[in-house]
């Protein structure tokens, strides 16, 4: 008889909140791979990167499993994406997992945006946990998002790193184009790139001006053909291998030239 101990142990978090559908997908698929936690924000979180509440208490309700697959357990957290990650390593699970998963994310997460992602701030703190690691996000903002055609790429991504896992200190960025076909997949890197007219203004019943975080980001290397936006625009997955260390080992001695 298969014990707990015999299947992998799957965790799964977001930064849209626990009530956003794509966290529902996410477990769904899941669940036939091993046992499930899912730890997810109360509310969404978007762009909250890799903070973490430190001048608060942080809740956590459980939920009945509605939605969610029967063998799921889910939790929420009266905090970021990171205090999910923390508090499951610590608190909520019954061991270590093997495997974390976050997503699927609302919108995309390619380009520049890896470094805002609520999403992917919660990868990078289970990778710097030494726990393989994966975000998955589609470029659709919509709350009633089609996650169908997204089904069997996160099937075969979440079967291979629980089999193979991912070298030291690495993990990995998943992005899926809209539409009803994604092509095949494309490991790349993000594209440099940055966001115009980021704060349209808007003015409020007494005549003071206010902003709301709006804009377009834009692709500074088109033509280069080895980054997620380039494949994202010609509907490729792209899968992204990202680090938490974001030291420029390259510029360490034209630094070191300078200061010393």
């Amino acid at each position: 008889m298969m014990n707990d101990m015999d299947r992998p142990l799957i965790l799964i978090s977001n930064d849209d909140g626990i009530e956003a559908p794509g966290i529902r997908e996410l477990a769904l698929i899941a669940q036939d791979m091993g046992d499930v936690y899912v730890v997810a924000p109360m509310t969404p979180q978007s762009g909250q990167s890799s903070a973490m509440t430190v001048n608060a208490p942080l809740r956590v309700k459980q939920h009945v499993a509605a939605g969610f697959g029967g063998n799921v357990k889910v939790y929420s957290v009266s905090g970021t994406p990171v205090d999910c990650v923390k508090l499951a390593l610590n608190r909520i699970l019954p061991r270590r997992p093997d495997i974390m998963l976050c997503g699927i994310n609302h919108g995309s997460n390619a380009g520049n945006n890896l470094i805002y992602s609520g999403t992917m701030g919660a990868v990078m703190e289970a990778c710097m946990a030494g726990i393989a690691s994966v975000g998955y996000s589609l470029t659709d903002h919509a709350m009633d998002a089609n996650f169908s055609v997204t089904v069997p790429f996160i099937k075969e991504i979440t079967r291979r790193v629980i089999a193979k896992g991912l070298p030291s200190a690495l993990c990995l960025n998943v992005n899926f184009p809209v539409g009803k076909v994604i092509k095949g997949m494309k490991v790349v890197r993000s594209a440099a790139s940055h966001w115009s007219e980021e704060y349209r203004e808007y003015i409020d019943p007494h005549g003071i001006p206010f902003y709301w975080l709006t804009g377009s980001q834009i692709n500074e290397e088109p033509g280069a053909t080895d980054t997620d936006l380039y494949w994202l625009d010609r509907q490729y997955a792209t899968i992204v291998p990202a680090t938490p260390d974001q030291t420029n080992v390259a510029a360490i001695e034209a630094i070191a030239d300078v200061f010393e």
